[in-house]
């Protein structure tokens, strides 16, 4: 399906055959078929955590090289996000998302062919450069959906961010244990070969491209100051937060950010247009997802460290695949909770919707740290987190999307979930940080005290609650008239 821009307003594109009333299960065929290629892209940040360990052995390398794997697929995701976003607002959104899901295949490939480091790091990071798929979706879904049913879509597809993550675990556990690791990625890529099928068939190409010139340099300098500031934080703890090489990367990216800052401002056709970004509904919202997004990766790490730890040593004493299994249902639960986000956003607006998904989260961690004592109490405490998770993270694109033109949606997105891609890489930093500050010996290892457990739930919690007074601050624009300041061509802005 082919559409043009419709005549309502500059610079809106929408497809009729999928908009209208009339159209709804058409329009859902689309919005599932979107969901499926995010989780499935999501899933690739927990693919190799079942295997984490057998790596060293298996690619014939050291335990620090091997977690270049894992870094490799973060970097690339916080890279693709904003990158697909602005590509996917000059080219057209359809095209961008095809060719996302075809970097899955071609990374899920060579992952599956490597036997050694390299090849696998290089494979890895393509998995991570398809992350651009789901902020693409999200702009995408008010172009190709009715409007009563655009909240419940966005949510559903912000939703996959934190779903496939959470049941990566347990399903790369199973696929380990039953067949040979190279079966993760012969699957995933089987997967991205039907999503790529399936976006090329199914999803309509809404006439969306806005044209203009790709801002190659703004794309370098991000990628080179997001890299180094990332590695910085994420090899930290093993190379030592004072060591030369840490801050030499870290201050080095920042310097590399600053410039680049500088250089976007005064460019006529940026990749990302910074003055947008600036304001206060935009900004606070970013900075709210860098607290949210902190929040959902302190669960999904510290949890399952504390399921699998020996109970001689205060832990629970459960196997790899026995913790995935209990962490499995959170991630459901963000899938239950994004249609109870978009109702709320329908009734409510989107601002409050964030702040009590930011406020159930940190109860989650309230609980956490309460109940930590059995398999069940700390199930029921990522139950609890992750519906905070699910509701907060489905309002955050809504509220974007409220304060940005039409044409800007896409990158608009794209940095979003480049902050909290920020968040979940600042969380591990932090946790692991925290878990090695506070250790017993145990035979010939240190693991992490009953007490450093704590302290990272209480961390979440205040992360979590930061997150809900940044979202109190956001304004809301209220009509019209405040809209046009947005943009001389933005569509009306709904209440957020």
């Amino acid at each position: 399906m082919t559409s043009t821009p419709s005549g309502d307003s500059p610079g809106t594109h929408v497809d009729p055959e999928l908009t209208g009333d009339d159209h709804s299960a058409a329009a859902i065929v689309v919005v599932s078929i979107l969901c499926f290629g995010g989780l499935v892209a999501s899933l690739m940040q927990t693919l190799i955590i079942p295997i984490q360990p057998e790596i060293p052995r298996l690619l014939n390398t050291s335990i620090s090289n091997a977690s270049w794997i894992i870094t490799a697929t973060l970097l690339g995701a916080a890279v693709a996000m904003p990158i697909a976003g602005r590509l996917g607002d000059i080219l057209g959104k359809q095209r961008v998302l095809l060719a996302s899901a075809a970097l899955l295949v071609v990374g899920s490939l060579v992952c599956a062919l490597s036997s050694s480091l390299i090849p696998m790091i290089v494979g890895r990071t393509i998995q991570g450069l398809a992350m651009g798929f789901i902020p693409l979706g999200i702009s995408l879904m008010r172009e190709v959906t009715p409007p009563r049913l655009t909240s419940m879509a966005v949510a559903a597809m912000s939703a996959t961010m934190g779903v496939g993550g959470a049941i990566g675990l347990p399903l790369s556990a199973w696929v380990a244990q039953q067949w040979d690791w190279r079966a993760l990625f012969w699957g995933s890529a089987a997967l991205a070969v039907v999503i790529t099928v399936l976006v090329a068939v199914a999803v309509p190409h809404v006439d969306d491209s806005n044209g203009g010139h790709f801002d190659i340099v703004g794309a370098i300098g991000l990628a080179l100051g997001l890299s180094g500031v990332l590695i910085g934080v994420s090899k930290g703890n093993d190379w030592g937060w004072d060591s030369g090489t840490t801050l030499g990367l870290m201050f080095g990216g920042l310097a590399i950010l600053l410039i680049w800052g500088v250089f976007e401002v005064r460019h006529t056709d940026p990749l990302v247009d910074l003055r947008t970004t600036a304001r206060p509904a935009v900004l606070f919202t970013n900075l709210a997802g860098i607290a949210i997004g902190f929040g959902m990766m302190a669960q999904a790490i510290v949890m399952p460290q504390l399921l699998e730890m020996p109970s001689a040593v205060g832990g629970l004493g459960q196997t790899l695949l026995a913790a995935g299994l209990w962490m499995a249902p959170g991630g459901l639960m963000m899938l239950v909770f994004a249609p109870v986000s978009g109702t709320l956003i329908n009734k409510i607006g989107a601002k409050p919707t964030m702040a009590i998904g930011a406020g159930v989260l940190g109860l989650g961690y309230l609980g956490a740290f309460l109940l930590m004592n059995a398999p069940w109490q700390l199930a029921l405490a990522s139950l609890i987190c992750s519906a905070g998770v699910g509701i907060g993270y489905a309002a955050m694109p809504t509220l974007i999307m409220s304060s940005v033109p039409m044409h800007e949606a896409g990158a608009a997105v794209g940095l979003n979930g480049l902050m909290r891609s920020i968040g979940t890489t600042t969380a591990s930093a932090v946790m692991a940080l925290v878990l090695t500050s506070s250790t017993i010996t145990f035979g010939p290892a240190e693991v992490p005290s009953h007490s450093a457990f704590r302290w990272c739930f209480l961390i979440g919690a205040v992360a979590a609650f930061l997150g809900v007074a940044i979202t109190l601050l956001i304004p809301v624009v209220r009509n019209k008239t405040a809209a046009a300041e947005v943009s001389a061509d933005a569509e009306p802005v709904p209440t957020a």
